[in-house]
């Protein structure tokens, strides 16, 4: 997108990594990554190979039950070469909402979230386990308008992607030399089997030509409007918890 220089990208991100765990690690802390199989976690955990090399990145692949598509993340740490851990989320969802459900019916909401926040419990169990640090793999298009989980996917020890939007993600993938499948898969819920963008009701690239002023959507005046809003009413998501101060 416009003048996006990934080599440069990939090299800054990369000494980012190092001076993070240089300044809150020690030389044996371990980055932990959730591996989904798709392009944001796969770049995360290929940046982090490179930093910190392969012996000191642990890929956590989660499905819950059966995974249709597991196979990708199978692959992402094979290519990769790291250590990694099949840890199955689908008895453990199924036993909390089962539980909840003798007290109150869940919400569509908390359906859909709570596999997330169980995921990351999982990462910081293993975080925990090993000596290590959570890589929060979002991207800046989705935290925009809030397409992550509050304590889920959102969370982490450090983001080395959130200042980069779908696109630039994409390009970064290809500089990496990661397989075309990995960085280009297209993003599926895991849930009702609508892509990202059929669930946003635009595309990235709509989105991500807006974020960095390419366009300003004035052609588009109902896309725009959405998008302000998902931004403003999820921005809760990026910044601290309100404190009070006395």
């Amino acid at each position: 997108m416009g003048n996006f220089d990934a080599k440069q990208a990939v090299e800054k991100i990369t000494a980012w990594i190092k001076n993070y765990f240089e300044e809150n690690a020690s030389l044996t802390t371990k980055a932990v990554v959730g591996i989904s199989g798709g392009k944001d976690s796969s770049v995360a955990a290929a940046l982090c190979v490179k930093a910190l090399g392969k012996d000191r990145v642990i890929g956590v692949l989660m499905p819950q039950g059966e995974q249709a598509d597991i196979e990708f993340s199978k692959l992402l740490v094979k290519t990769l070469d790291i250590q990694h851990y099949i840890i199955n989320i689908g008895e453990t969802v199924k036993s909390f909402m089962t539980e909840i459900k003798n007290h109150i019916e869940p919400s569509g909401q908390a359906i859909v979230n709570t596999p997330a926040r169980i995921r990351m419990t999982t990462l910081y169990a293993v975080a925990a386990t090993v000596g290590g640090r959570v890589v929060n793999t979002c991207n800046l298009s989705e935290d925009w308008v809030g397409y992550s989980t509050k304590f889920g996917d959102a969370a982490g020890d450090f983001s080395p992607l959130s200042d980069f939007t779908v696109t630039e993600i994409l390009q970064i993938g290809d500089e990496l030399g990661l397989p075309y499948e990995l960085v280009h898969k297209v993003p599926i819920d895991g849930l009702c089997g609508k892509t990202d963008e059929e669930n946003l009701g635009f595309t990235y690239a709509e989105l991500d030509t807006y974020i960095r002023g390419i366009t300003d959507l004035s052609d588009k005046p109902e896309l725009k409007e959405k998008i302000d809003r998902m931004h403003k009413n999820n921005l809760h998501k990026l910044q601290l918890m309100p404190t009070y101060r006395q």
